[in-house]
């Protein structure tokens, strides 16, 4: 069973969305809040599989009530299911820790299959706000290409992937030498103090994935 909780403070759209869910097999819905604040403290102490979580609530919004989460429970899967697709709305909500988002002009039927799938790890993103993401990374690649080189750029990734500076000559065939060049470049070229920042912002900007 899927273990479920359920965050919107519009009452007719949460007792509905409960009321459909109930019905699939494979969800348990154990718990239900009609606030920010109190829809983090439910999950922390329900420790759900899935939650739905709505953005815009008084009493703390969605992206507050998800990033409180995360700090508790880093493997609770949050979809965002919200009327709002605006940039400071999904970027946050992402940063924040949301593992999907959905608008809640999706239907019932796809909102429990966005449900089961996150149970399974995977991500469910509307197609207009993974057209947002998808620019949004498209520029920032682009960006992040004109202030590095290829090589510099290989090498901020292993940095980010934990990789000493002898592991990375080993991984790129180049001599520690160079690749301390490089990462002296790079730290110029991004203003960064050190390698652990440069791991930090590679894993802030996502830039593994």
């Amino acid at each position: 069973m899927i273990r479920l909780v359920v965050v919107d403070d519009h009452d007719i759209v949460r007792k509905g969305l409960i009321a459909y869910l109930q019905t699939e097999e494979e969800i348990d819905v154990v718990g239900q809040a009609s606030s920010g604040r109190e829809g983090a403290a439910l999950i922390i102490k329900e420790k759900p599989d899935v939650v739905l979580m709505d953005l815009m609530m008084e009493d703390g919004d969605g992206i507050e009530a998800t990033a409180e989460v995360m700090a508790y429970n880093s493997t609770c899967k949050i979809i965002i299911l919200t009327s709002f697709y605006d940039d400071d709305q999904v970027f946050p909500a992402i940063e924040a820790g949301a593992f999907s988002y959905m608008l809640k002009t999706s239907s019932a039927a796809d909102i429990a299959e966005a449900v089961k799938k996150a149970a399974r790890g995977e991500t469910v993103i509307e197609p207009k706000v993974a057209g947002k993401m998808m620019t949004k990374y498209r520029d920032q690649a682009k960006q992040l290409h004109e202030e590095l080189t290829q090589r510099e750029l290989e090498v901020l990734l292993l940095i980010g992937e934990g990789m000493t500076n002898k592991e990375i000559g080993d991984h790129l065939y180049i001599g520690i030498k160079t690749v301390k060049t490089h990462v002296s470049n790079i730290l110029s070229k991004l203003e960064l103090s050190d390698r652990t920042q440069a791991a930090v912002y590679v894993h802030k900007k996502q830039l593994l994935q």
